[in-house]
């Protein structure tokens, strides 16, 4: 397994194109903004040159040349035909997974599997969109990629053994342990997260507590890393609203209605760290 295709070019999935350029594979990433390729090239650059400096593991790749060799940016989706393995990462709505799944079916060659970085859509039903249901497999990473050691597997109805087999392969070439994990939608990590996001708005909303201060005691008292409002920056909300979405419609349980702050916020184009701007403002 040489050459990666890597679809979607938003956070995520730059995180997960630089895990993979650092554990030595080719990439392909395809994203149908030119934009967004404009702007991944140079965050991929800027990343591969200075992530090192957080995480000793990693080596720097600082040779524009070696990067060029390695990394093929294009807005055409044929040019992941000769990938060995593709990892789906685009916007979290259904019709637009089942348009890219049935077209990647058409494209890739008939052994290649393909993982969903879905935030909560259930795997079989992505299977449901191909004509190798068996080859499809969920791997949820968590962001950025390149730094975290761990990252969540989902086996779908019919995803084979074969396909985690291969996938643990993949995981294992980038230092990557696994937790493999069954079946519905939000799995285990959103399922969970997604509702403490969500409350956490709620009760900003309400005005029991500032930002800050919700975030502060999950960290102080809590003993997490992040608080769940930083956590929803840093995933983006309209990523968080779209992933409550799917786990509202999907289990029709009101404990997963998105907050209207949260929605308010996406409207008016606070999406989290990424534009600078969500529930904290970043320079």
């Amino acid at each position: 397994m040489k050459t990666i295709g890597v679809i979607g070019a938003g956070n995520i999935g730059l995180g997960v194109v630089c895990d993979l350029l650092f554990h030595g594979f080719n990439v392909v990433l395809v994203d149908n903004s030119d934009v967004a390729l404009k702007k991944a090239t140079q965050e991929i650059s800027q990343t591969l040159r200075f992530a090192p400096i957080i995480d000793k593991r990693l080596k720097a790749i600082s040779d524009e040349s070696e990067i060029a060799s390695r990394l093929n940016v294009t807005s055409e989706l044929q040019d992941v035909k000769d990938c060995d393995f593709i990892i789906e990462n685009i916007t979290e709505k259904r019709e637009l997974k089942k348009a890219l799944y049935q077209r990647l079916d058409t494209i890739c060659r008939d052994e290649i599997c393909f993982a969903a970085n879905t935030s909560c859509i259930s795997i079989t039903e992505i299977g449901g969109y191909t004509n190798r249901a068996d080859q499809v497999i969920g791997i949820h990473f968590m962001n950025p990629s390149y730094l975290k050691l761990t990252v969540e597997v989902i086996r779908g109805d019919y995803t084979s053994e074969h396909t985690i087999g291969v996938t643990r392969a993949l995981l294992e070439a980038m230092n990557k342990d696994l937790v493999l994990v069954n079946d519905l939608p939000g799995f285990v990590s959103n399922r969970i997260s997604h509702l403490f996001m969500n409350e956490a708005a709620f009760v900003v909303q309400d005005q029991l507590a500032k930002p800050a201060d919700v975030d502060k005691i999950f960290k102080e008292c809590f003993g997490h890393k992040m608080g769940p409002l930083e956590t929803a920056d840093l995933i983006g909300l309209d990523t968080v609203m779209y992933s409550l979405e799917v786990l509202y419609e999907s289990f029709q349980d009101p404990k997963y209605r998105c907050c209207p702050l949260l929605k308010k916020m996406v409207a008016g184009g606070k999406l989290g760290k990424k534009v600078k701007k969500g529930f904290y403002e970043y320079n």
